[in-house]
């Protein structure tokens, strides 16, 4: 149980890095002049880094459990 704790911290990393190489979406950017309000689907990379993003965000959860039940 010891190397719980740096498998979250590795995975907080990740899923900090993951979140940030996201596009940004029509958030405060459209409000000064951003992007238009149209659709588009995510391809290629966007999508890999979004899918990426779900499954660290679902391992940090459960790792994050795991520490609290091993306790």
């Amino acid at each position: 149980m010891k190397y719980l704790p740096y498998i979250q911290i590795i995975l907080a990393i990740l899923l900090a890095g993951s979140i940030l190489l996201q596009q940004r979406g029509t958030g405060l950017s459209s409000t000064f002049g951003g992007s238009s309000m149209e659709y588009s689907t995510k391809r290629g990379a966007e999508k890999a880094i979004f899918y990426a993003s779900i499954v660290i965000a679902i391992l940090f959860l459960a790792v994050s459990a795991w520490r609290i039940i091993a306790q």
